[in-house]
């Protein structure tokens, strides 16, 4: 039969722990062997396991009361589980979301999944800085100047879509459209971008053939700038709408 570990020497802290001190402290451990980040390796998933197990009798009140009384018997032979709040092994992340939250990001759930929107395959369009040399009498009173810009355009073909007019995107066939894929790693439920649909949960089975399938071409095109009088050297100017095209719509 396997001896446990004192709860408190698991966590690192003393006996006369306050609770945030605790918590502190499994914040730190489970920061450092979360699944997320040990990638699967069995011994750090049981640690994890170990950590949260004391964090879940030591941050309880009565639970604390017994264990500190009557030792791990307190808690395991005196009617109380140290899981007994969880159906299974992945809802210890409901009770711990809190704290997962702050090191994986408000999207982190308490099943260990993102709750943000799955990403897009549309993205806004860059900027293009170009540098226009100007005299000191343009400078002065003000000119129009003609500058030739290469940038990406909306493909005429698909419109941006990417896909050959006639057709239409279809639904991953990994993700089933939800743009995530789900894999189980020990007690622990992880999703991650779908690898196909790189989180868009659409795939491009018949991609425009004048642009590929990006939505966007190169393009040349002559853009007139009003500089105004009395500009300063390395003054910016800007043009709206005339950046590089955003790329799914």
């Amino acid at each position: 039969m396997t001896t446990k570990r004192d709860y408190y020497e698991i966590l690192g802290v003393s006996k006369n722990a306050t609770k945030d001190e605790i918590k502190s402290a499994f914040r730190k451990l489970a920061m450092k062997y979360h699944p997320d980040r040990t990638k699967g390796d069995k011994e750090s998933e049981e640690k994890f396991k170990e950590i949260a197990e004391a964090y879940e009798v030591l941050s309880d009140d009565e639970k604390r009361k017994m264990y500190d009384t009557y030792g791990h018997s307190g808690v395991d032979s005196r009617g109380f589980d140290p899981f007994s709040n969880f159906s299974n092994m992945e809802d210890i992340f409901s009770e711990f979301s809190d704290i997962f939250s702050s090191f994986f990001g408000s999207g982190f759930s308490s099943r260990g999944r993102t709750n943000s929107s799955r990403s897009r395959s549309s993205r806004r369009g860059e900027d293009i800085a170009l540098e226009v040399v100007i005299t000191l009498k343009e400078a002065a009173f003000g000119t129009e100047k003609t500058v030739e810009v290469s940038k990406h355009s909306t493909c005429p073909t698909c419109n941006g879509s990417g896909v050959e007019p006639g057709h239409s995107k279809e639904t991953c066939p990994v993700c089933k459209g939800t743009g995530q894929q789900v894999s189980r790693q020990g007690f622990f439920t992880i999703a991650t971008t779908c690898p196909r649909c790189q989180g868009s949960g659409e795939v491009n089975p018949h991609p425009c053939h004048t642009c590929g399938g990006k939505g966007v071409i190169k393009d040349k095109k002559n853009v007139k700038v009003k500089i105004p009088k009395g500009v300063d050297n390395n003054t910016k100017l800007k043009i709206s709408g005339e950046g590089e095209a955003g790329i799914g719509g």
